[in-house]
């Protein structure tokens, strides 16, 4: 939970190398490609360029390297030669890296072209829900800090978080202690220390709350069938605040359009 300061070098150099993953997608035009061409795209990047191992593929069974979410998916879709991104699509595409021993996780909403406002109006919230729980981040913070002010900067905004997945613990392993719900009362649940690091991910709906798991057993949906978008960062308790481990060094933290 709480890392050493050698521990900690290793975590921001695998948060830079999936950083540097998320800034090769920006310079792609999605429209068209099959999810799978975008799996495999990113696989050869992070196992070649990068000399990195995709964290996910293999973890839990399952078989690719990201999980890509379109429109009304809010988590774990699953990469299909017959599934074409198309103009104007809400795509979240979520990808792990390990590099020397230490996992990175971080997920970032494209707004696909022509996109309806509502699309990049649901894409700014969820981000500016992530931020809102990165702000709460700091020695002696509550975890229910962080996710208080994730669910209040939806809510303001008309929308809904999704409460059955969560931000969680991260270093050698994908998922440790602790979870780090999207939700909360401020001053209540954990206490923050310097070192400890996880990721802050909320799953921010344009309608209600609630979700299903379709039959392949990955796929999570809307209830309502209305959109979903996801933003999400590794990030490090320092001294005074946090450390974003993936944040783009270039600066490319916006939704992009198209």
């Amino acid at each position: 939970m709480v890392k050493t300061p050698d521990e900690i070098v290793l975590m921001r150099k695998s948060g830079r190398l999936l950083a540097s993953v998320f800034e090769m997608l920006d310079e792609i035009d999605l429209v068209g490609m099959s999810t799978m061409q975008i799996n495999d795209l990113v696989e050869r990047y992070i196992t070649v360029d990068l000399a990195a191992r995709p964290a996910s593929k293999g973890q839990y069974g399952f078989q690719f390297v990201l999980n890509c979410s379109i429109n009304d998916v809010v988590c774990h879709g699953v990469p299909d030669t017959r599934e074409f991104v198309r103009d104007g699509d809400l795509i979240n595409l979520d990808i792990t890296l390990e590099k020397d021993g230490f996992i990175a996780d971080s997920s970032k909403t494209y707004v696909v072209g022509n996109a309806s406002g509502a699309a990049k109006r649901l894409a700014r919230i969820a981000q500016g829900a992530m931020w809102a729980g990165i702000r709460q981040v700091r020695p002696g913070a509550h975890l229910g800090d962080i996710g208080s002010a994730i669910e209040k900067h939806a809510k303001k905004n008309g929308c809904s978080v999704v409460r059955e997945y969560c931000g969680h613990g991260i270093g050698r392993e994908m998922h440790e202690e602790p979870q780090v719900l999207n939700f909360g009362r401020p001053g209540r649940g954990m206490r923050l220390r310097e070192g400890m690091t996880f990721t802050i991910e909320p799953m921010v709906n344009l309608g209600g709350r609630r979700t299903y798991t379709r039959d392949d057993g990955w796929t999570v949906v809307t209830a309502d069938g209305k959109l979903s978008a996801q933003f999400e960062h590794s990030i490090g308790v320092t001294q005074d605040g946090a450390e974003l481990f993936t944040k783009s060094p270039a600066g490319l933290d916006q939704p992009p359009c198209g």
